[in-house]
């Protein structure tokens, strides 16, 4: 895997631990886990874009 889809993977995976981390403290947000699948669709698509 390329670094720049390497990359984007780790900031998904660090925001679903911020995004979890946030819900358990606060409350759930809609907001920050529309946000967050919408990063992993651009993670997915950078990531299969590097594969082709």
């Amino acid at each position: 895997m390329p670094g720049s889809a390497k990359a984007m993977t780790v900031g998904t995976v660090s925001a679903l631990v911020l995004v979890t981390a946030y819900t358990v403290t606060l409350g759930s947000s809609g907001w920050l886990w529309f946000a967050w699948v919408v990063l992993v669709l651009v993670t997915l698509g950078a990531v299969s874009a590097q594969r082709n």
